[in-house]
């Protein structure tokens, strides 16, 4: 497959960048500077994710779009950053025509309880640096805008509560809505699983027009 890539150097986005190649798909990675070091076989192209006229001149054509997007856990006013970027990617992909986009998103907007978000749970800061909340709390309303999307065929990915480096097994569990439990404490994946995971849902969609996590077996 022809997969556009948003989102490739970072920490999440090079998982996926990784997995994408080791299966043979052509990647489009679209990047600010396309003079970064980006491995054999991957073709850069400039792009501001924060211009959806960008946004969709870099993916037209593709397959497929994956969004790594992330603004940094320390950018300036991390909230109406992070929306804007993503508003700016769901418009844009729209533009090019390209109907399959996959979002990754946090943890934080999965339940806990019926009507509870993890975001919103009293010890969510105590856990979670201070600096991370506004992007915890964009990424969730990002995906309430997404669900009311209703021309791209999206899928929005949210990883188990702890993320982390790791190797790869290459197996994962599903769920849905709700954050994965480790018996008492909440699951987690490494990041190349979670890799393994979206690329699966690109090759084999499953999670159309839906949310699911995934966290280790």
């Amino acid at each position: 497959m022809k997969i556009a890539l948003i989102g490739a150097t970072g920490f999440v986005g090079a998982a996926v960048l990784t997995e994408l190649l080791q299966r043979g798909h052509s990647v489009t990675a679209l990047v600010r500077d396309p003079a970064k070091v980006l491995p054999p076989g991957v073709t850069g192209v400039r792009a501001d994710a924060y211009d959806a006229a960008s946004i969709a001149a870099g993916v037209r054509g593709t397959d497929a779009v994956i969004s790594a997007f992330n603004p940094g856990w320390t950018a300036p006013d991390l909230y109406n950053t992070f929306l804007h970027g993503s508003a700016a990617i769901e418009r844009g992909v729209e533009a090019s025509g390209v109907k399959r986009l996959l979002v990754v998103g946090g943890a934080g907007s999965l339940f806990v309880a019926p009507g509870v978000q993890l975001v919103d749970t009293p010890n969510f800061t105590d856990h979670v640096p201070a600096n991370v909340v506004p992007g915890a709390l964009a990424a969730r309303d990002a995906l309430t805008r997404l669900r009311a999307n209703t021309v791209l065929d999206w899928t929005f990915l949210s990883p188990a509560a702890m993320l982390a480096p790791g190797a790869r097994t290459g197996a994962y569990r599903v769920g849905g809505e709700e954050v994965l439990m480790d018996g008492p404490a909440p699951a987690g994946i490494s990041v190349a699983d979670l890799a393994v995971a979206i690329v699966d849902e690109i090759e084999q969609p499953q999670h159309v027009k839906a949310r699911f996590t995934v966290a280790s077996k």
